[in-house]
């Protein structure tokens, strides 16, 4: 099947998974965490990025985020991995590839479904088995987003800032939504719409974002093209 081309809107968040080449290990020490949220928070800056959530794992990351500038999002992207690939090749000695090719990403509706992948991203590690508890994960924003304490990288989106009045309302709101978590139903539409590239969202809001777009945004259904087809 081919692949889909990416679309990526100004003020429509984002959800992106970047993997390393065979699952290889593209973290390997605390200062490689350092290092790469150093760069996010410059490039997301330089190329007009909102980072609301993120999860670094040893051999992938995730980011939830909402490009403010048109190309904005795949510019930052590959800055980002440009000049961590450099970072780490010249730790490690070694030369080459580090990512698997292009990182995936998945547009998001705002309403009903954006609290969902922050809390799929941040939670990512306990799922992992690297924590008990998202609150003991060091390289996710879980802290910053169920805890209210502060970040120069982390901007919290208007859905969140829903939760409640003030910025600690916000933080207890969302960690009680992280204890009960996401329903498996839940966790497997994120999972197929990121690893498709298909909007997460209802099923409006994809017809919305394929007219807006021109790329699909929904899974084909067996035996008919996308846009259907005319009888001869």
């Amino acid at each position: 099947m081919a692949r889909l081309q990416r679309a990526n809107p100004v003020d429509l968040p984002v959800h992106i998974l970047h993997r390393g080449n065979n699952r290889q290990a593209c973290f390997k020490n605390n200062v490689d965490y350092t290092a790469f949220l150093w760069w996010l928070r410059e490039y997301s800056e330089k190329y007009m990025v909102e980072i609301h959530s993120w999860a670094l794992m040893e051999n992938h990351y995730h980011l939830l985020c909402t490009p403010k500038a048109e190309h904005g999002l795949s510019r930052m992207v590959q800055a980002l991995g440009r000049q961590y690939v450099r970072y780490f090749n010249g730790q490690n000695q070694r030369t080459g590839t580090l990512w698997e090719g292009r990182y995936r990403s998945c547009i998001v509706k705002p309403e009903s479904f954006l609290l969902d992948v922050y809390r799929y991203i941040e939670l990512n590690p306990v799922r992992a088995a690297l924590a008990s508890n998202p609150e003991e994960y060091s390289w996710s924003s879980y802290k910053i987003n169920a805890s209210g304490k502060s970040s120069a990288l982390c901007k919290p989106h208007a859905e969140y800032l829903k939760l409640g009045e003030t910025k600690s309302d916000c933080a207890e709101n969302y960690k009680l939504k992280c204890e009960i978590g996401l329903e498996n139903n839940r966790l497997k539409e994120i999972r197929k719409c990121i690893n498709k590239g298909l909007a997460f969202g209802d099923e409006e809001f994809k017809i919305e974002v394929e007219k807006m777009t021109g790329r699909r945004q929904r899974e084909l259904k067996s035996g008919r093209p996308f846009g259907g087809y005319k009888r001869k």
